[in-house]
């Protein structure tokens, strides 16, 4: 096994020492890795987390942490040569958020260059469920180059215990999955990213969960893509979880026919949360782009308005925790 203190730190006689310190230990299926599986790696880091560099190749495992200051890189030229895949349903964990395939819960946790998957729904013989791939519920937590792979419920990104807040980013992402998959209340930001609906009678991109107007929790969509199957059906930008749900896509191409009201109540006839809600476009391109069908509830915004919901303004300044600050 792997030493994780330096010299100096021996000396000093003292073993907490901060992440940056830890030597990175690897995780393959090979004979001389330091780990085989992910789990067993998040286990063996120090309280201050450190760096965990995993091979390509795929790992069957569930991966729960709640260490800060983890950074998880997989090793290979592309996101899909590694990849951490199970199959938990909501139905049979517990729970929706049980059912991850990777819960990080951990401030500072750093995700990069893999596939995470929950392959519940591929398997005939399972009953409809929530399946989560990927649980985010840190504060300043950066997800880059990570492929997300699942049905309902694909991605949680939502806030910490007790109402906490949870700033998060997600840069060059892919996203798959139908129904409100990607869900929660965490003040999220997504750059660059592709969202992909795949076939179903219908299709949500986002269910965000803001629930009181002084509730600090939104999702904005920069720059990003919306692309889906041909027998995607019923595609709308998002519906609200909770009644203050807030969702801003600004520059997306949205290579879909999308419903042309862009939203959709929760329960069609029985809810009324769009009217609270906070829902907008700014510059939406693309077959799907529709300002004058819109939804009336919802936003177009001008240029002014869009500034609002800029990285920077959006993170209140306070983006010295993302690797590079990227430019407007």
């Amino acid at each position: 096994m792997r030493m994780f203190l330096t010299s100096a730190a021996l000396l000093a006689g003292c073993f907490c020492i901060p992440a940056a310190y830890a030597e990175a230990i690897s995780v393959s299926h090979a004979a001389n890795a330091d780990y085989r599986s992910v789990q067993e790696a998040v286990d063996a880091l120090p309280a201050q987390g450190g760096d965990i560099r995993i091979a390509p190749g795929t790992y069957r495992e569930k991966v729960k942490t709640s260490k800060s200051g983890i950074h998880i890189v997989g090793t290979g030229g592309r996101p899909e040569d590694t990849v951490i895949v199970y199959g938990d349903g909501a139905i049979n964990a517990g729970g929706t958020a049980r059912s991850a395939t990777l819960d990080a819960a951990g401030d500072d946790v750093r995700i990069e260059n893999l596939t995470i998957q929950n392959d519940y729904a591929l398997n005939p013989t399972n009953p409809p469920s929530q399946g989560v791939a990927l649980s985010v519920t840190g504060d300043r937590d950066v997800i880059t180059r990570v492929r997300l792979l699942g049905a309902q419920d694909t991605l949680f990104a939502g806030k910490g215990p007790n109402g906490r807040i949870s700033r998060q980013y997600f840069s060059e992402c892919y996203i798959e999955g139908h129904v409100d998959f990607i869900f929660g209340n965490a003040k999220a930001y997504f750059r660059n990213c592709e969202l992909h609906g795949i076939a179903n009678q219908a299709v949500v991109y986002t269910a965000q969960s803001k629930e009181a107007p002084e509730e600090d929790s939104a999702y904005v969509f920069d720059h990003c893509r919306l692309t889906a199957e041909p027998a995607a059906r019923y595609v709308a930008l998002g519906r609200p979880w909770r009644p203050y749900a807030t969702v801003v896509f600004l520059s997306t191409k949205i290579d879909v026919p999308i419903i042309a009201e862009g939203w959709r109540e929760w329960d069609p006839g029985k809810t009324n949360a769009l009217r609270t809600s906070y829902y907008a476009e700014y510059k939406s391109s693309g077959i799907g782009a529709n300002p004058s069908g819109r939804e009336p509830h919802s936003h177009q915004l001008t240029d002014r308005e869009a500034v609002r919901w800029s990285l920077k303004v959006f993170f209140g300044g306070a983006t010295d925790w993302l690797p590079s600050e990227p430019s407007e």
